[in-house]
């Protein structure tokens, strides 16, 4: 179709006009941009990072370690060792069985160590991602047919260790009640350090709490009338620290915490039942200071 000649001019003039715009903004663009520069080019040198300044540091901070677990390595040294390096499973920390007790450092302090696996305490999950591990070298058990058998640690194993943690302790600031075994991080799943770590030559050190003997023998006396009922032990355990099922039934699981709490706490007798000598210890350990 032919337009008429009247329409075929305004279009021309139309035409004309968006090209003067075109030109007059492509003058004003290039006018701000220097001699000798493309367009795009930058007059920022490129960020050092051996500039960043360090001089000021924020009041509000603390260290992002909150725990140390401790745990038994199951295995004889040389294995220890070749597992904690060479494996999926690590640690910060080996201390090994001979004398004075050789400590490896095997994961730096700042970095994450693979030794807690599926585990909590109170409001923390997945305690690898805020926690120390230190392994021991130590057997665990074995069962024969009189029962089962735990080898003991060393003096000097231990010796080694209360001056490794209180090394860790002074410079993470950890509180004494985050000083765990394995077994009450995980309580479904592992056993160890076992009942044969002394807890109490740690509490001796000032490292861990310890429960006053005589405010135990005080509430024992009381629970010997009258055990308290199964919800009431499980909010206890829970109030301690430990994942317990808070269900008034005392199942597999709640025996399974109840268990580790009996071996650190009580561990001459760490059979899983709920009895007046538990029952005092929970009450002491979670009386308000």
């Amino acid at each position: 179709m032919h337009l008429p000649a009247c329409a075929q001019d305004q279009q021309r003039r139309i035409r004309s006009i968006l090209t003067a715009l075109a030109i007059g903004i492509a003058v004003t663009a290039c006018a701000g941009i220097p001699s000798g520069k493309m367009s795009g080019a930058s007059d920022v040198a490129a960020f050092d990072l051996n500039n960043i300044d360090t001089n000021k540091s924020a009041k509000s901070q603390e260290s992002r370690v909150k725990f140390i677990i401790l745990h038994y390595t199951a295995l004889d040294m040389a294995l220890s060792l070749k597992v904690l390096s060479e494996q999926a499973v690590s640690s910060h920390y080996l201390i090994g069985d001979d004398s004075p007790g050789k400590v490896y450092r095997l994961v730096d302090e700042s970095r994450l160590a693979y030794h807690a696996g599926v585990s909590s305490w109170k409001t923390y999950p997945h305690l690898n991602a805020n926690s120390i591990g230190i392994e021991i070298v130590n057997l665990g058990y074995q069962d024969t047919p009189s029962g089962r058998i735990y080898p003991p640690y060393p003096a000097h194993q231990i010796d080694t260790l209360i001056v490794l943690l209180k090394d860790i302790v002074k410079r993470h600031q950890i509180q004494a009640e985050n000083i765990l075994g394995h077994s009450e991080i995980a309580p479904q799943r592992k056993p160890d350090p076992g009942p044969l770590f002394p807890w109490k030559k740690l509490a001796d050190a000032g490292l861990v709490n310890w429960p006053d003997i005589q405010q135990v023998q005080l509430r024992q006396t009381v629970f010997e009338q009258q055990l308290p009922d199964v919800i009431w032990f499980q909010q206890k355990l829970a109030q301690h620290g430990y994942a317990v099922p808070q269900t008034g039934v005392w199942d597999q699981a709640t025996r399974n915490v109840m268990i580790a709490f009996q071996t650190r706490y009580r561990p001459s007798l760490f059979d899983g039942n709920p009895d007046a000598g538990s029952a005092a210890l929970l009450d002491v350990l979670t009386q308000s200071p």
